[in-house]
């Protein structure tokens, strides 16, 4: 019955606590089923919880968004407005010409 708990100190803690009455050692035994399986959950969670927060520690900031505003050609009121990424360029000649075959 050892076989279901998968930590040793819940090995020990049943082994010690066992008695003679099949039924209350079914019931210990559940209980310390139970128990293992929350602790192990917790601890699933507070690792990965900790890795999440130091991996996002590592990452830059994305680059904010670029606005810009241009007189309308067709419009006297009404400006241009334009959001754009950081790093978008709009002159074609700046652009990375295609690998070939594409």
């Amino acid at each position: 019955m050892v076989k279901e708990l998968k930590l040793n100190e819940f090995q020990v803690l049943y082994k010690t606590w066992k008695t003679n009455v099949i039924w209350l050692d079914h019931l210990l035994l559940g209980l310390l089923v139970w128990l293992e399986q929350k602790l192990i959950d917790n601890r699933i969670k507070t690792d990965l919880d900790t890795a999440i927060e130091q991996y996002d520690t590592l990452l830059p900031p994305p680059p904010s968004p670029v606005y810009t505003e241009t007189p309308s050609k067709t419009s006297t009121s009404l400006p241009e407005m334009r959001i754009t990424s950081a790093w978008y360029v709009d002159k074609v000649s700046e652009r990375s010409e295609p690998p070939e075959g594409i």
